[in-house]
């Protein structure tokens, strides 16, 4: 039954998570709200991970998500659920859009898909912002210096900077992260 409950869980999370694997991180906060099977730390351990492994980031979170609830098994199931929807999807369309590819409500349909999925991605983002760098809850009790995560603030720019001055290939500044976690311990 978890299996079942895992797979459809994440074919969910795949049908309506557009744009990309960061989109997907309202769902998981979701899942770990109603099934209690991780908790929102975890999900940043799964960011982490998914982000320092090779291959589409929402698919390495299902299986990483998949793994630690059910192991290999759970770790495909959590995977295939989230594709399939995918996958149906594509075929779907390529059926259809071959006979309606020039029509103007096929393009609309695709431009305001164009902004659903960067709110999905800046929510995403401002998930992570507050999971690691800022802590509203603190804030707001009146404990400015605590809500901040000052270490990981100066960091953050320090990287922001070096990206944008030296435009080197993520892999480098993802690497230069984990290094830093491990030596300085975020």
């Amino acid at each position: 039954m978890i299996f079942l409950k895992l797979f459809w869980e994440f074919f969910k999370v795949g049908l309506f998570a557009v744009g990309g694997g960061l989109a997907t991180l309202p769902f998981l906060y979701e899942i770990a709200a109603k099934t209690g099977w991780f908790d929102a730390s975890s999900i940043i351990d799964m960011i982490a991970v998914s982000e320092s492994t090779p291959g589409p980031i929402g698919v390495n979170m299902a299986t990483y998500t998949g793994f630690k609830i059910q192991g290999i098994l759970g770790g495909i199931t959590a995977t295939a659920g989230l594709v399939l929807p995918s996958i149906i999807v594509c075929v779907i369309v390529r059926m259809f859009l071959q006979k309606f590819k020039e029509s103007k409500n096929v393009q609309s349909i695709f431009g305001g898909l164009r902004p659903a999925s960067m709110a999905l991605v800046t929510s995403a983002g401002l998930g992570v912002v507050t999971s690691c760098l800022v802590f509203p809850k603190l804030i707001l009790q009146g404990n400015f210096a605590d809500g901040l995560h000052i270490k990981g603030i100066i960091f953050a720019f320090i990287l922001f900077f070096l990206m944008r001055k030296f435009k080197k290939h993520p892999v480098l500044y993802i690497a230069l992260s984990a290094a830093a976690g491990i030596i300085i311990g975020f």
